[in-house]
């Protein structure tokens, strides 16, 4: 039958998962760091979810697809209970949980810490959104492009990861837009030597990958580039 029914456009999507929680009949699945429609007879094709996308990825579109199966969507939703603990949110990025931490023997002799640890922030300002893109401070830069979120869960972020960089930071779930452009311009208007990506393991950190990933191609310069993945306990995820 030829019914109303969501689209969803990969290149939009900024892995958030918003979508995927306003789903009352479960029909949206994040994978790969993307929504998706896992089968047409889940949608109803009212569009809950359309006003909580930050990107405007998902719009209606009138195509052949099963009707909307009430019966296989209480299916559905029964096994995705029972399979994942519920959340206030769906989004893994704002799961709350404790962390416990072991105390740690100081080393002897015992390192002083009267004195504060010098910071390595080399420019201002540091969000994405406020950064002029000629700056420069871009002359012969190491990037490093940072979600919010790193500088706070990895302890020795400073001298691991901002010493003799210039540090952009940003948040892809609460930031409006893209940062797809304005990198970009950065890598492509400015002698960059090499870009380090910071991010967490969060889905909604796909976005920000994805931003740094186009925009490296996009400005059709060759340079060397890595990511690092901090994990919400504050350890660098190994490959």
């Amino acid at each position: 039958m030829k019914r109303q029914i969501i689209k969803i456009d990969e290149e939009k999507c900024n892995g958030c998962g918003l979508c995927a929680d306003a789903c009352h009949e479960g029909a949206i699945v994040m994978e790969n760091n993307k929504a998706k429609l896992l089968r047409d007879d889940y949608c109803d094709g009212l569009g809950d979810c359309l006003p909580v996308c930050p990107t405007s990825a998902i719009t209606f579109e009138e195509r052949e697809a099963a009707a909307y199966d009430e019966e296989a969507v209480q299916v559905r939703m029964a096994e995705k209970n029972k399979q994942v603990p519920p959340l206030a949110c769906g989004c893994p990025g704002i799961s709350a949980h404790a962390i416990t931490r072991n105390p740690v023997a100081a080393p002897e002799p015992a390192v002083d810490t009267s004195f504060d640890m010098a910071s390595q922030l080399r420019q201002w300002p540091v969000q994405i959104k406020l950064v002029p893109i000629n700056a420069p401070y871009f002359k012969d830069a190491n990037l490093l492009v940072a979600a919010d979120c790193t500088a706070y869960a990895y302890g020795n972020f400073h001298n691991k990861f901002m010493k003799s960089k210039i540090t952009l930071v940003g948040c892809p779930k609460l930031d409006d837009g893209d940062y797809t452009e304005k990198l970009t311009a950065i890598i492509r208007d400015n002698d960059i030597k090499s870009v380090t990506l910071v991010r967490m393991v969060v889905p909604c950190c796909g976005g920000l990958e994805r931003a740094v990933k186009t925009a490296l191609a996009d400005s059709e310069k060759m340079i060397p580039w890595q990511v690092v993945t901090i994990t919400t306990d504050g350890n660098i995820q190994e490959d």
